[in-house]
C-alpha cells in the first residue's frame, strides 16, 4: 500500500527546517512521498505578509528538487476557499483510494487539533503524523495523542529541534540581516531576484 505524506503551511518561504521535517517523517514513517501544499487561505494566520501564491508555490518545487519523493503541490491554491485540512485530507484520500494518507502537523498543532474544522472527519481520512521537536515534550504529546486515538491513528515521530521559522527569515530579509544559511540556495536566489519580502 503506498504511503503519501501531506505537509500543508505556508511555506512563506519554505526553509530548511521544513524540509527536516519532511525528511525526518519520511524516514520514520517510511513513506513514499510527501506532497508541500502551500495553502491560500489559512485558517490560523493573518495573510498581510504572504508572498504571491505563484512564488510560494514555485519555492515549494525549488525546494523539492533535491528530494525525488518530495513533490509541491497546488491543490489548495486552487480552491477559492478557506484551506480546511478537511477538504484536503478528503480530496487525496479520494484521489488515491488505495493509498495510507498521513497529515505531518507540529506538536503545537496537535494540543489544539480538536478545535480544527471538522477535526473528527479529518481522522477518518488521514493519519496523524505529529512532530515532537523537544525530548521533553514527547511525554505530553503522548497523552494528547492516547485522547485521540479513538478517532483515529495518531503517529509521535521526535524530530530534532530545526530553530527557524519563516517569520523570522521575513524580519531578517526586511532587515537586511543575514539570512541564506536557512534556506535552500535555489529559494536564496529566489527571493533576491523576485525582491520578496522587502520592505
Amino acid at each position: 500500500m503506498k504511503r503519501i505524506g501531506l505537509f500543508g503551511g505556508s511555506f512563506n518561504p519554505p526553509h530548511l527546517g521544513h524540509l527536516h521535517l519532511a525528511e525526518s517523517v519520511h524516514e520514520a514513517l517510511s513513506l513514499d512521498e510527501v506532497r508541500l501544499i502551500p495553502s491560500k487561505i489559512s485558517p490560523h494566520r493573518s495573510m498581510a505578509a504572504y508572498a504571491p501564491e505563484e512564488d510560494r508555490l514555485q519555492m515549494c518545487r525549488l525546494a523539492a528538487e533535491s528530494y525525488p519523493w518530495l513533490h509541491a503541490e497546488d491543490y489548495e491554491l486552487r480552491q477559492e476557499q478557506v484551506s480546511y485540512t478537511f477538504y484536503t485530507v478528503r480530496h487525496f484520500a479520494g484521489l488515491y483510494p488505495d493509498a495510507r494518507i498521513y497529515w505531518l502537523i507540529g506538536g503545537d498543532m496537535l494540543r489544539s487539533f480538536t478545535t480544527w474544522h471538522r477535526w473528527e472527519e479529518i481522522l477518518q481520512y488521514a493519519a496523524l503524523a505529529a512532530v515532537a521537536r523537544e525530548q521533553d515534550e514527547f511525554g505530553a504529546l503522548q497523552e494528547e495523542a492516547e485522547k485521540l486515538q479513538r478517532y483515529g491513528k495518531i503517529h509521535l515521530v521526535n524530530v530534532e529541534s530545526f530553530p527557524i521559522s519563516s517569520t523570522k527569515i521575513r524580519e531578517m530579509i526586511g532587515k537586511c540581516q543575514d539570512y541564506p544559511c536557512y534556506l535552500p540556495e535555489k529559494i536564496v536566489q529566489y527571493i533576491k531576484e523576485k525582491n520578496l519580502y522587502r520592505k
